[in-house]
């Protein structure tokens, strides 16, 4: 595939997001392998910034680089659009630190891209193809690059209390991007609200350029774009970080609750794989395929799940596999008032968080995965869900049962369905997504 670039210069202006600054951002062709970069004509001998996962300076709500004195913020949104449409040469000139907001979404970039008619170049597009499992995780969020030949990203996103959980999976190209993730438009809890404030952030933000979720309601100036608009706005935000390369990935990218931190922790990974093998290191291997193994035990006692995974206080949240089969088992929680997170939810009514009880059914279906094969050295990641529902509250006194079954197995790729239930009723269900991933990239 050859490299593309504009055939004209085009202009956009507007107010940032963080910053509240008047900008104008123009878009000037580049010749081939020049790759894109920022300009900042608004400073002393108008510097050049080049946007690399190693200049990134600040990662709170958006993504910054800074290569001297020379800084720009927010960059996530128009590099994606950029890479969302296939542009691989450009000059972008900005008269201040940050570029216009628009409405959020990347829709406006795209717009000033068709108009400037994207064109290819005499030079062939280089890519990085991955070959190997690269992965990341942070408390409940975590991202992982698979091996694939193009690139997709399958992504679940989530608040705290499980409400607005959405789960998409998409192979992005030009056309993918523009119909299905441009128009999906950044989005806030309003209780984050005065914390960013006191941040000096979001001095340009308003409900022209965001959307902001307050309990179980949406407050937006129009309606939402898509039913699932904001797991589409977490694929917007993740092709634009990933940018930070410096080479066009071919990978398939699965990501629960991810943020700008975790993408370009993603990313950093993904750069010393990529200069690794630029510096003509070893070839990163293609994951051998697990092999099965044939157990004999039926149940496991807390002594056995612990030597299992890798979980540990307070966040074990299995006690007993009552019934181990081949492609199915059934687990016990014991829902005890000593559990920490009763302390907080919710003091005077305590009722079990509900991703806690998704985390249950991804461990149980972890320790199934991990006892149906032999996989030493690796660990059974939980990468996404999707279908996920809860019924009715789990509250102390309850015993929970998980029943859990495999439901495809594809080299280092596992699916499952699992629920739970109180007393033979279902309180939640869902279909859960794990990768196999080696011990020292988990690490």
């Amino acid at each position: 595939m050859k490299q593309r670039t504009l055939l004209r210069e085009v202009s956009i202006k507007g107010n940032a997001l963080h910053t509240g600054d008047a900008v104008q951002m123009t878009f000037k062709p580049a010749p081939a392998n020049h790759g894109l970069v920022f300009k900042r004509v608004d400073l002393h001998g108008q510097p050049e910034i080049k946007p690399r996962v190693d200049l990134v300076t600040d990662l709170v709500r958006a993504t910054t680089i800074q290569q001297g004195h020379a800084k720009i913020h927010t960059v996530e949104h128009v590099l994606s659009a950029l890479s969302g449409c296939g542009i691989d040469n450009l000059l972008i000139e900005m008269n201040a630190s940050e570029p216009p907001i628009m409405d959020g979404s990347a829709r406006e970039f795209v717009k000033l891209i068709q108009q400037g008619e994207p064109v290819e170049q005499n030079a062939e597009r280089e890519y990085f193809a991955l070959t190997e499992t690269v992965s990341v995780s942070k408390g409940n969020s975590s991202i992982i690059a698979l091996p694939f030949d193009g690139l997709k990203i399958t992504c679940t996103s989530a608040d705290d209390r499980g409400i607005h959980t959405q789960h998409l999976s998409l192979t992005i190209d030009p056309d993918v991007y523009v119909t299905q993730v441009a128009a999906s438009r950044t989005f806030t809890v309003y209780e984050d609200i005065e914390e960013l404030i006191k941040l000096g952030k979001i001095k340009g933000g308003s409900l022209d350029c965001a959307v902001v979720i307050k309990g179980d309601k949406i407050i937006s100036k129009e309606p939402l774009r898509f039913a699932d608009e904001f797991v589409r706005h977490k694929i917007l935000d993740i092709i634009g970080d990933i940018v930070l390369l410096g080479i066009p990935l071919k990978a398939h990218i699965v990501a629960t609750r991810p943020g700008h931190a975790l993408n370009a922790e993603l990313t950093k990974h993904l750069l010393e794989k990529y200069e690794a093998w630029k510096k003509g290191g070893k070839k990163p291997a293609k994951p051998a395929a697990p092999k099965a193994e044939i157990t004999t035990e039926t149940s496991l006692d807390i002594r056995r799940i612990l030597d299992t995974i890798p979980h540990r206080y307070p966040f074990v949240m299995i006690d007993r596999i009552a019934e181990l089969g081949v492609d199915e088992l059934t687990a016990i929680k014991n829902v005890t008032i000593n559990e920490p997170f009763f302390q907080g939810h919710y003091p005077g009514n305590p009722v079990m968080p509900g991703v806690l009880q998704l985390e249950a059914l991804a461990q149980a279906a972890g320790i199934l995965l991990i006892r149906k094969m032999t996989i030493d050295g690796k660990v059974a990641l939980f990468m996404s869900a999707d279908k996920v529902k809860f019924r009715k509250p789990v509250r102390p006194g309850d015993q929970l049962s998980l029943k859990v079954k495999l439901t495809k197995l594809r080299g280092a790729i596992a699916c499952a369905e699992g629920e739970c239930s109180v007393g033979g009723q279902v309180v939640s269900s869902a279909e859960l997504m794990f990768a196999l991933v080696d011990n020292a990239d988990f690490d």
